[in-house]
């Protein structure tokens, strides 16, 4: 359809996190990764433009009798929290997660890597938050690290 491009337009590097299968890494290990990978980046020894996203979906059940579970108020005190104290959601336990965002709310640690590798503080670009019919609540960040 669209063509197969002679290379890749940029260098792609991905990370699988395991929020699937017991024992899933706690947010402070994700947090203590994502500050490693900043580490890395910044030790780079050549000049980068480099990105660093953090995937996963926001408060959302699936399955069971609390399928469609959305909770607003959750995905914005974390969105929050993400972005002025992360060093809080490191102690977040999963059973939190579970009770508050739902059984695959869980995700949300992998936003914590990226979060971890821009430092300390950062400056907010773009916030977008939208519950779409597959009742799975979306989260955007662009956040750029403050010098």
């Amino acid at each position: 359809m669209f063509g197969t491009p002679d290379k890749w337009p940029t260098r792609v590097i991905p990370l699988a996190v395991n929020v699937v299968q017991f024992p899933q890494p706690t947010g402070h290990r994700c947090l203590e990764l994502g500050k490693a990978i900043g580490r890395a980046i910044a030790d780079f020894d050549q000049d980068l433009n480099v990105q660093v996203w953090g995937t996963g979906g926001m408060s959302h059940q699936i399955q069971g009798e609390r399928a469609g579970l959305i909770n607003t108020p959750w995905d914005m005190k974390f969105l929050d929290d993400l972005v002025n104290d992360p060093e809080t959601l490191q102690y977040k336990p999963h059973l939190d997660y579970l009770i508050e965002a739902g059984s695959e709310g869980i995700e949300l640690i992998m936003w914590l890597i990226m979060r971890g590798a821009l430092g300390p503080d950062v400056e907010e670009i773009h916030r977008f938050y939208h519950v779409p019919a597959s009742n799975t609540a979306v989260g955007h960040l662009i956040l750029k690290p403050k010098p």
